[in-house]
């Protein structure tokens, strides 16, 4: 059975629309999707809707960008029902947080030399959701700044002593991990192996029972790191997942590519299904 519980669309920086995922999900028998959009869950009701017809399990989800200590940890909330009113105030709060600071960054380009506008920005963005450094990048590659057409030195300007280097710090991990259990969802640790000091995953994990994702592909040393976190989630958290972090076709990582076990989905639903 093919499982992708980390996927993202149009409704944050994905590049494909929820229709679209849905439908290639289906393509390549991918039974169980999770949706889990930056600091949206615009997509969810849609996604059930279409899945409902092709024999796919939506699971309702949310990522979240969180700071821990100065640094930028990200968290995956995963959920039964997303519609709880504090969960959505809150993801509100937090997209308009978000954009003022994407705003800020551009600005901080500019003042670098790069030719960009907002405007460049806002055509990258096709929903109602946040406005990210993503959008913020795929405006550079798109548009002729002067810089070089590659990934890696358009996210130097994002990375720290870059230029456009701006912390999210209005939302503190403990905090999100408590909106999430307050709202009855489940929190995972997200992508762990690109976490700035991987020792803080013993921090984090401790400070509440939590998930952890292992089964992830944006990894340089995935065949050693995946063995690594099953062991660490077998320890020290609640239950394991995994995914695509999927956002389009352009990306390296396919949608349903990874191979996430069985076993963890059910223990997630089990205590969705007890909240």
């Amino acid at each position: 059975m093919k499982i992708d519980l980390h996927v993202h669309t149009q409704e944050s920086d994905g590049l494909q629309s929820v229709e679209e995922v849905v439908n290639l999900a289906y393509a390549n028998n991918v039974q169980i999707i999770g949706i889990t959009d930056h600091e949206s869950t615009e997509g969810i009701a849609k996604a059930q809707s279409l899945a409902k017809r092709l024999n796919i399990d939506i699971i309702p989800g949310v990522e979240l960008l969180t700071n821990y200590q100065g640094r930028e940890v990200h968290l995956l909330g995963y959920f039964q029902n997303v519609n709880h009113p504090v969960l959505q105030a809150r993801l509100r709060e937090i997209r308009s947080q978000r954009t003022a600071l994407a705003y800020d960054m551009v600005e901080c380009l500019k003042t670098g030399g790069l030719s960009l506008e907002w405007q460049d920005v806002e055509r990258e963005v096709c929903a109602e959701g946040v406005v990210s450094k993503g959008h913020i990048m795929r405006a550079i590659y798109h548009r002729d700044c002067g810089c070089p057409q590659n990934w890696r030195v358009i996210a130097e300007y994002f990375r720290p002593g870059g230029c456009a280097y701006l912390p999210y710090l209005q939302h503190t991990f403990e905090d999100a991990v408590d909106l999430i259990y307050s709202c009855g969802g489940l929190p995972v640790l997200a992508h762990p192996g690109l976490l700035h000091d991987p020792k803080t995953i013993f921090e984090l994990l401790a400070y509440r029972p939590i998930g952890l994702e292992v089964y992830y592909g944006y990894w340089d040393r995935q065949a050693t790191l995946i063995p690594y976190y099953a062991e660490i989630a077998e320890k020290y958290a609640i239950l394991a997942t995994g995914g695509s972090d999927y956002h389009g076709p352009s990306w390296q990582i396919k949608l349903g590519q990874m191979d996430v076990p069985l076993e963890g989905v059910l223990k997630l639903r089990t205590y969705l299904a007890n909240t």
